[in-house]
């Protein structure tokens, strides 16, 4: 059947992409946390499409679940769930400007953007990221393959070895549960 072969080359294909994410990065990571954790820096995530769905849940994760089992609590905020900051911002200016411009009323030197784009080259995600760097805001982001503005731009940067977007966006996801149960489970404190 056509269909068990997709699904058994799309599992095949996932399977061998989580295999290969960067464990060293990731374990660099959570040291990244911790620390913002310790010094109670804001975190800010935001992405496009899945991976604003992404941010979204890691943010609940790392805010709620993650805090839950901490003397402290992460400070998380994801920009990309306001439609009316989005809406106003991107009829007020431009759509490239519905994160920066929340970066500015909220966002502190020392505090982390965290950002998920596949492509690594949306306007709004790449300017949001040089505006906080420009305002010494740590930045992080994951990111496909493929060539892309963010690897030279963040401050520290994952990137997954595919470029088929689904997957890519369950590998960050990966991820970012990684970041939360390392918490969660009290691996890291």
């Amino acid at each position: 059947m056509k269909t068990q072969a997709f699904i058994n080359d799309y599992l095949r294909a996932h399977e061998e992409l989580i295999r290969s994410l960067p464990q060293n990065e990731i374990d660099t990571l959570l040291f990244i946390f911790r620390n913002a954790l310790q010094e109670e820096k804001q975190i800010f995530a935001f992405g496009n499409g899945g991976s604003a769905m992404n941010a979204s849940h890691f943010i609940t994760d790392l805010s709620k679940a993650a805090s839950d089992k901490l003397p402290t609590r992460f400070k998380g905020l994801c920009l990309n769930e306001s439609i009316s900051w989005i809406t106003a911002l991107g009829n007020d200016y431009a759509f490239e400007d519905v994160f920066v411009r929340q970066l500015m009323n909220f966002a502190k030197p020392g505090d982390i953007v965290f950002v998920m784009s596949v492509s690594g080259s949306s306007l709004n995600i790449v300017k949001a990221v040089e505006w906080a760097k420009e305002n010494s805001v740590y930045t992080i982001a994951l990111t496909g393959k493929n060539n892309n503005q963010l690897k030279s731009l963040a401050d520290f940067h994952i990137s997954v070895a595919s470029s088929h977007y689904g997957r890519v966006e369950d590998a960050h996801m990966h991820i970012c549960h990684m970041i939360c149960y390392a918490f969660i489970e009290g691996i890291i404190i």
